[in-house]
């Protein structure tokens, strides 16, 4: 009962660190790619440091296809974040989220146009609550709306995060999801010092502190705490959980920027959320831990 009363913990945390992503891309004054070298940086090291202390392998296993599957799936994730912080700044926090949050929508379709699955009638009714909710979030059909560009540049992002995970999901099974996690953020890194490196001299002492919150707690501490969660929670039930994140980032959002959404906005919210919940539900989780 402690066990799994304490993964159920764990998985919340989870969740309301995931939603706190948005916040803190907010509140950082920095443009969308240099966040995302910080939180990597960040991100990288605090790994590092938590693999040392579980003596967890980082390097063992490596040879040439498993890196390249980091390097693919570490593009993935720098273009996910990338997008999504963009949508933050264009959109808000709100419709950026929910533009990601249509993530699981993608994965059915890409299973449907690239492993040619077939169409199952639970897929139907999941891509349909997505449509119809983005259809009620979108806040005007014009792309004169800064919420509407913010909503695309969000699904741009959920459509680079279903790709990521599908990854993870075909081509890393069997490794250690810290492991995973810590390449990746290694090549985010990598990727974006040569073009953002000076950037990061100008941001002030509390975009730094921002910067840090974000790649330690939102990105190492959760993806410790989604280990721990599965510990004591099948991959589905904690999926579940982790699917309340679009909640968490818009009571946040409502509650520090006064972002307060319109009814619509909650309606689409709804089914959105109600999708991700239907997608848990009906479908095995193979999801590497992967920090959005």
């Amino acid at each position: 009962m402690t066990t799994h009363r304490t993964a159920l913990t764990s998985a919340h945390i989870t969740a309301l660190l995931f939603g706190l992503t948005g916040i803190f891309g907010a509140l950082i004054h920095a443009s969308a790619s240099v966040i995302t070298l910080g939180r990597a940086g960040f991100a990288m090291l605090a790994l590092a440091a938590f693999a040392l202390i579980q003596k967890r392998p980082i390097f063992r296993g490596l040879n040439r296809s498993v890196f390249g599957i980091f390097i693919l799936s570490g593009l993935l994730l720098g273009a996910h974040w990338v997008t999504f912080f963009i949508a933050i700044k264009v959109g808000g926090v709100a419709v950026a989220t929910l533009g990601f949050a249509s993530f699981p929508a993608f994965i059915a379709l890409l299973d449907i146009a690239v492993f040619r699955d077939r169409l199952h009638f639970s897929e139907t009714i999941l891509l349909s609550l997505v449509t119809l909710g983005l259809v009620l979030v979108t806040p005007s059909f014009g792309l004169g709306n800064q919420g509407t560009v913010g909503l695309l540049w969000g699904l741009g992002s959920g459509l680079c995060f279903a790709l990521l995970a599908m990854t993870n999901r075909r081509a890393a099974k069997g490794v250690d999801a810290v492991q995973v996690s810590f390449w990746q953020n290694v090549t985010v890194a990598v990727v974006m010092v040569p073009f953002f490196a000076f950037d990061l001299i100008e941001l002030r002492s509390f975009d730094w502190l921002n910067l840090a919150l974000l790649g330690i707690f939102c990105t190492g501490l959760s993806q410790y705490l989604f280990v721990k969660s599965l510990e004591g929670l099948n991959a589905r039930s904690a999926g579940m959980i982790i699917s309340l994140e679009p909640v968490y980032a818009i009571a946040c959002a409502w509650w520090l920027f006064n972002e307060a959404p319109s009814y619509r906005m909650l309606a689409g919210a709804t089914l959105i959320v109600l999708a991700i919940l239907l997608s848990a539900q009906v479908k095995p989780s193979h999801v590497k831990a992967v920090s959005h």
